[in-house]
């Protein structure tokens, strides 16, 4: 049992695309209204670690394993169990009295403007009254808290309304409850409240792909016009330092061209710095994506602990040698975690800036960014295929090829330097067949 004569509760719910934040879909997408409601409660949750009073997530939707994968282990976690809300309420205080609290606050996960100054203020108006609520602007409330167990203020309420408000009032003034309310503030639950919302809460789901080329007028073309038909994409051609027609190949289909030393890890990183989306994607240049890529990787991306992912391999030749290649490669991205650059690896922005992005190495650095990421949490690689340019497998050979992705693959790993890796690839590569 803690020490504390204080405890705070969170109701939330697991986020889950098409049946969280429902009334927001039609403005967001059942990713981007799931999304929203991921950051909403991971917000909430790292407000509320900043106060000394026991802190409990009571969760409804997905599993024990997967809101503690979200959330973390060291957050005490509880299912919501059965019944309405006002149910689920009063059970959660009486349970929290019963353990020997003595000031208990609830709070849900919709209120961006909710501070721990704000939640301070209601542990500390509870020490000297009964019952402390935090208005909001819809005519419900954003918090509650209690002395001691009141099962009548959750008894026939008209949950969702805007009359929630004046009717606790109304039983708690019945009840002769001394009560002080908090600051008004407003929750998101309405496309409405969207443009309420700090622009950094309420930017959505922009993706922006970002291409590295170098001298790719062969395949840049195909690329871009795949990529035509997507709404809401962003798209940056990384050039390295092109002699050929990429760069006006490029401008021709409006996309953005940034100019980068050649590398693909400097290129990709100006890249990203020249992007607007919050998620990004990095795509070779010989690389299709799958139809619905964008949903996909955004549906991805909503679930809980995912910190980035990828979609597995395609090669477009003919052969079975090929087809145990793919078979391989996407058994080794999905067991190890660890895709490769022509899988189209995709993350949030904000996790690539706080991985330090790419290495600016010579080679592999799509490797070594995979292995900082897998620190932060899953790399999940999705069904679907991204289809890479069998080039390098018909003009090197198959054995020769695989045999130099797996010997680069050892030498990094036994700590080989990423510029003697760079050279003996080029020497390998320009070697006979």
């Amino acid at each position: 049992m803690s020490l504390s004569s204080e405890k705070l509760l969170i109701f939330t719910r697991y986020p889950t695309a098409g049946s969280t934040k429902t009334r927001l879909i039609e403005s967001l997408g059942g990713e981007g209204a799931a999304d929203l409601q991921r950051r909403m409660s991971e917000r909430t949750v790292a407000v509320a670690r900043t106060l000394p009073a026991d802190l409990e997530v009571r969760y409804f939707g997905g599993s024990r394993e997967q809101v503690s994968s979200w959330l973390g282990d060291a957050i005490r976690i509880q299912d919501q169990g059965e019944g309405d809300l006002g149910v689920k309420m009063a059970r959660a205080f009486a349970e929290s009295f019963a353990e020997g609290y003595q000031r208990v606050i609830i709070i849900g996960a919709d209120c961006p403007s909710l501070t721990a100054a704000i939640l301070s203020e209601g542990f500390t108006e509870l020490k000297d009254r009964q019952m402390v609520l935090g208005p909001a602007e819809d005519g419900g409330y954003y918090l509650l808290g209690l002395t001691r167990s009141c099962p009548a203020l959750f008894e026939d309420q008209p949950w969702g309304t805007s009359g929630v408000l004046d009717n606790t009032l109304a039983v708690a003034d019945k009840l002769g409850l001394e009560y002080r309310l908090l600051e008004k503030l407003h929750d998101i639950d309405r496309p409405e409240d969207l443009a309420r919302m700090p622009i950094a809460e309420n930017t959505g789901h922009r993706i922006s792909i970002i291409i590295p080329t170098l001298n790719e007028e062969e395949n840049l073309a195909a690329t871009l016009k795949h990529l035509s038909s997507e709404p809401e994409i962003e798209i940056i051609v990384a050039d390295g330092g092109s002699h050929d027609k990429t760069p006006m190949i490029a401008e021709s289909f409006g996309v953005k061209v940034v100019h980068a030393p050649f590398g693909r890890g400097v290129q990709q990183n100006a890249g990203a710095a020249a992007a607007t989306g919050d998620i990004l994607l990095f795509l070779h240049a010989d690389t299709l994506l799958p139809r619905h890529f964008a949903s996909s990787l955004r549906s991805c991306l909503v679930e809980p602990g995912v910190v980035a992912g990828a979609f597995s391999l395609a090669i477009d030749l003919k052969g079975s040698a090929l087809r145990l290649i793919e078979k391989g490669a996407n058994f080794r991205s999905r067991f190890l975690q660890m895709p490769y650059g022509d899988q189209a690896i995709f993350l949030r922005k904000e996790t690539f800036t706080k991985a330090g992005g790419f290495p600016e190495i010579g080679i592999m650095e799509d490797f070594a960014l995979v292995k900082k990421l897998r620190r932060f949490g899953k790399i999940e690689i999705l069904e679907q295929k991204a289809t890479t340019s069998g080039r390098r497998w018909r003009e090197k050979g198959i054995l020769k090829t695989t045999l130099i992705n797996q010997v680069m693959v050892i030498a990094y790993l036994l700590g080989a330097p990423p510029t003697s890796l760079a050279s003996w690839y080029r020497m390998a590569s320009r070697a006979r067949s």
